[in-house]
């Protein structure tokens, strides 16, 4: 494969890169490049959203190239504040060891052993002194920090910001000068602490890296990001079943944006197959089979998948769910909504009193499961199929 050619696989489903055309420079040199993900095991599974980034980690290594996987141990005590609104509570070492132990674990579901290099970032950071600490501290100014645009924001609205975030951005583009990286990935929301990379490796004499931004995957309520605190995640290591059901519930026009992320199928063969649910010759829930197989089988086999797809089925007895099923959303009362509200919300019950009657018939199913709690609450962000009955189905979001 060419070099112009390796860039174009690159380049599929990418959201930015700075600069193609040194990413290409880089490319044409015929080494092994250094490519960097820093992950921080602030929870202690990876789910579905992180994949993103690691798939693309898995095509550099495919291409032949090099990974460094760093577990941000050593951050996570400080927590990124991208994206955030409000302070992050700094985790403990015995936490953050529990996590990262996880996360390199399930790393290998996606890369290959062979070419990825796990790292931590306490190996340097945890030696550095005040006086180490001060040193970077002088590569930039408050007024830059203050450009970042989550911390604008809650400047502007009167919401404190903590001196050791600031320091955040600036221990994660370190990582890459220690690391000496040629190419650093990240979602959109990383800019600022990726550009900070290729700023510390400036001053300190070093070329710069190429970053790499990827788009971050929308979640199962079909609204925010994927995040274990919103409650709409599919982690790797999840059961098949539960994998099946999840993938199952998203909506039709999510689908597409879950091909094009998640899915290693050629660009050909996915718009293939969304001509063919355009012009009615496909069923979208027989598309949605065929994405929820492919997820399940990287992550528990192909048997697994075929295993999933046929418990799925028999749930919803015997293919008794309809094949448009309708998309309602209700909102939630402080994070949560009871089961006979969202019943009724939902306009599959008339009254909360009949869908206590029918949770104690066993008739109500959420995901395929009969639901026996009459005082069941749903947190916010869940999105399942539920049925009352044989013939009520609605796929419902709580808000």
């Amino acid at each position: 494969m060419t070099p112009e050619e390796a860039l174009n696989e690159i380049k599929r489903g990418t959201d930015e890169i700075i600069s193609e055309e040194g990413l290409l420079k880089k490319l044409k040199e015929g080494r092994p490049l250094r490519i960097k993900l820093g992950m921080d095991p602030t929870a202690p599974d990876i789910h579905l959203g992180h994949t993103v980034v690691m798939n693309k980690l898995r095509l550099f290594q495919d291409l032949g190239h090099e990974v460094y996987l760093l577990i941000g141990d050593f951050t996570a005590q400080i927590g990124d504040p991208s994206g955030k609104n409000t302070t992050r509570p700094p985790l403990t070492e015995e936490q953050v060891k529990i996590n990262a132990k996880t996360y390199a674990e399930q790393a290998f579901k996606i890369l290959d052993p062979n070419r990825t290099h796990i790292v931590y970032n306490s190996e340097w950071h945890g030696k550095a002194n005040a006086a180490d600490m001060l040193r970077l501290a002088s590569h930039q100014t408050v007024a830059r920090m203050l450009e970042r645009d989550d911390f604008e924001k809650r400047y502007k609205a009167g919401q404190s910001i903590c001196i050791h975030e600031f320091m955040y951005p600036l221990l994660q583009g370190w990582d890459s000068v220690e690391l000496k990286a040629d190419v650093e990935l990240g979602g959109t929301d990383q800019k600022f602490n990726l550009l900070m990379g290729r700023e510390l490796q400036k001053d300190e004499g070093q070329e710069q890296q190429c970053v790499i931004m990827m788009p971050l995957l929308v979640g199962l309520d079909g609204v925010v990001k994927m995040s274990k605190s919103k409650h709409n995640y599919i982690g790797v290591d999840e059961k098949a079943d539960d994998m099946f059901g999840k993938v199952m519930s998203i909506s039709d026009e999510l689908m597409w944006n879950w091909f094009d992320l998640l899915s290693r199928r050629s660009v050909a063969e996915i718009k293939a197959l969304h001509d063919g649910v355009d012009s009615g010759e496909k069923n979208p829930r027989d598309v949605k089979i065929l994405l929820a197989k492919e997820i399940i089988a990287r992550y528990h086999g192909a048997e697994a998948a075929d295993q999933a797809e046929q418990n799925f089925i028999a749930r919803f007895s015997k293919g008794a769910m309809p094949d448009d099923i309708p998309e309602k959303n209700v909102a939630s009362q402080d994070g949560k909504i009871m089961v006979g509200t969202l019943l009724k919300e939902a306009g599959l019950v008339a009254s909360t009193s009949e869908a206590m009657r029918m949770i104690k018939q066993g008739a109500v199913k959420r995901g395929g499961e009969a639901v026996s709690d009459p005082k069941l609450e749903i947190p916010a962000g869940s999105s399942d199929v539920w049925q009352v009955g044989k013939r009520r189905f609605a796929k419902v979001t709580v808000k």
